[in-house]
């Protein structure tokens, strides 16, 4: 889910001690993110499906990945793209059925690749039956399995809470004569966590799934389940006059508490790994969420994807960011797990842009841009995690018209930005540089009708470049993005440095280079990536031993090329 959350920075850090062994799967592989919807269509429908997923698990073998994280294929009325579940046991019939699900789960178990499941738990559909129930009055057995109060005096919601999405967080239900809170859509009535029934019923849906063999779960907006004891308004932070509910509910204290509870029901004696979206968690909390001691095995936090913002994530707030800004947020996560936990290192997601735009907003070559981003991600310390495109290096779209865009976030935030006094070009420009349907247009197979990924209309617009960036194409080009990611991962999953070694910053204040070392024993291994378009000095034999791989054909000298990445390993006495 889209969130809001102030950004961490961090000054360069060395790991200190001995950090924890990758002697899990699950930290010695790489995770490929599925958006099933836009993945690959096997009907005609329009829309991906399991057994598309199916299809493409040698694709995905060949790539090097261990684990296929999900996002959400239960029955939904699909408001929020399956985000709201009405169904926490099914299968939506869009997507296929159980026995779909089973017959992947077999077949990917077969290439010894695991199936990792989306947990939706802060909030379920208002189309579920149990919110059906819960609205029908106030005295039914699942009142208060959702958030419930009375209207100001004036009849007015109980708070001024704006929500993820924009407008407020309340919507009043006609039955109760009460208002109801979402944190997210109208469609997204948050669980009521403080109810045990609840809880037990969440931790049984998702045993089912454990019994059904999958390898894991993602834990959607998982800060957002503990609410305060008292409901208060906050002070406005807009022209709306509302108060982002992020501010007023993200990480309430006391929600570790149920976090364990969740850990003990459903986590504990299973050979699986959990990663919790976590916005709201500061680098100092880590080790309270990660680890022996912790709830979850690795931790999605934001500091490093927040960069074009100063006070949270809002179209409008964007401003010029430095490299330092980006490389002390990195930093600081890679030493906030260092000794307990482990980290999930991530530049694209469902809800995010794609990462050759986001992070190299004034263009240049985009082949360049994506290989620099894959040698950060898979030499810094963690569980690298890819997401669907990002191998080939597919970019955002830009269309001409807010109407063009399916969204639900998109249109909520254009509004907000037209409300603050922007233009309607200037809140699409936002919408262009952000919106959540840049990581959401198909798979770009090959260069067959859109893009190979349906024979029938597509639910979402392919993107138009398909025809020069595409599978079928990268997977015969050496030079290609997808030929460099597979080098890659190869390399981190064969060279024990990259899997556990000590991560130290290097040249830390540098704004067009960001290096750090790994090192394990007397080896040492160094990343190198020129994040500018233009030239970047190094300092004199900053550069030794054997180039293990590099985005350009030829060795640097003294200087990285425009968007150049390399990895050297040396000796170390």
């Amino acid at each position: 889910m889209l969130a809001t959350s102030p950004v961490a920075t961090g000054e360069a850090h060395i790991t200190k001690g001995t950090p924890m062994k990758a002697t899990k799967w699950w930290q010695n592989t790489a995770v490929y993110q599925i958006y099933p919807k836009s993945f690959n269509d096997t009907t005609g429908s329009g829309t991906g499906d399991l057994r598309g997923i199916t299809a493409k698990l040698d694709y995905l073998k060949d790539l090097g990945a261990g684990a296929l994280w999900l996002t959400p294929v239960y029955p939904s009325p699909m408001v929020d793209n399956g985000y709201d579940i009405s169904d926490y046991t099914g299968i939506n019939p869009q997507f296929g059925t159980l026995a779909d699900m089973e017959e992947l789960i077999a077949e990917a178990k077969r290439r010894d690749i695991r199936i990792v499941m989306d947990l939706v738990y802060n909030h379920s559909s208002d189309q579920h039956p149990w919110f059906i129930e819960s609205k029908s009055s106030r005295n039914n057995a699942k009142s208060d399995w959702y958030i419930w109060r009375d209207a100001k005096p004036d009849g007015s919601a109980p708070t001024n809470w704006r929500g993820i999405f924009g407008g407020s967080a309340w919507t009043y239900c006609a039955e109760r004569e009460q208002y109801y809170l979402h944190t997210f859509a109208e469609a997204q009535p948050d669980l009521n966590w403080e109810n045990p029934e609840v809880r037990a019923a969440l931790f049984a849906a998702a045993n089912f799934w454990l019994d059904k063999g999958v390898g894991g779960f993602r834990i959607d907006a998982i800060t957002y389940i503990k609410k305060p004891a008292v409901f208060e308004d906050g002070t406005p932070d807009a022209a709306d006059g509302m108060v982002s509910v992020h501010t007023m509910t993200a990480n309430t204290p006391g929600i570790l508490d149920f976090l364990h509870e969740f850990r003990r029901e459903v986590f504990d004696g299973h050979d699986i790994f959990t990663v919790g979206e976590a916005n709201g968690v500061s680098v100092a909390e880590l080790p309270d969420w990660v680890g022996e001691n912790g709830v979850f095995s690795m931790l999605f936090e934001f500091a490093h994807v927040l960069v074009p913002y100063e006070e949270g994530e809002c179209w409008s707030k964007m401003i010029p960011w430095k490299l330092t800004k980006l490389k002390g947020a990195l930093s600081a996560s890679q030493a906030g797990v260092a000794k307990e936990g482990w980290y999930p290192i991530y530049f694209e997601n469902h809800d995010r842009a794609r990462s050759v735009n986001y992070f190299f907003p004034n263009g240049g070559d985009t082949r360049l841009a994506a290989k620099a981003l894959a040698t950060v991600l898979m030499t810094l310390r963690g569980t690298p995690f890819i997401y669907e495109g990002e191998e080939l290096g597919m970019t955002n779209v830009r269309w001409d018209t807010i109407e063009s865009y399916d969204d639900i976030s998109s249109h909520g935030q254009y509004e907000l930005a037209l409300k603050e006094g922007f233009s309607p070009a200037e809140a699409l420009s936002f919408v262009h540089f952000n919106s959540r349907d840049n990581a959401r247009t198909p798979m770009q197979w090959n260069t067959s009708e859109h893009a190979g990924f349906t024979t029938g209309t597509p639910w979402l617009p392919a993107n138009e470049n398909y025809h020069t960036i595409n599978a079928a194409a990268e997977e015969k080009d050496e030079d290609s993005v997808l030929s460099y990611y597979k080098q890659i991962i190869r390399l981190r999953k064969t060279n024990p440095v990259l899997l556990s070694g000590v991560y130290e910053e290097l040249l830390a204040d540098n704004e067009q280079i960001y290096a750090f070392s790994r090192t394990a024993g007397n080896r040492r291994i160094v990343t190198a990536v020129n994040f500018s378009a233009e030239e970047a000095a190094l300092p004199a034999g900053f550069l030794k031993g054997v180039r293990l791989i590099g985005s350009y054909a030829d060795a640097p000298s003294t200087v990285l090329r425009p968007l150049e990445a390399v990895v050297y390993e040396e000796e170390v006495k």
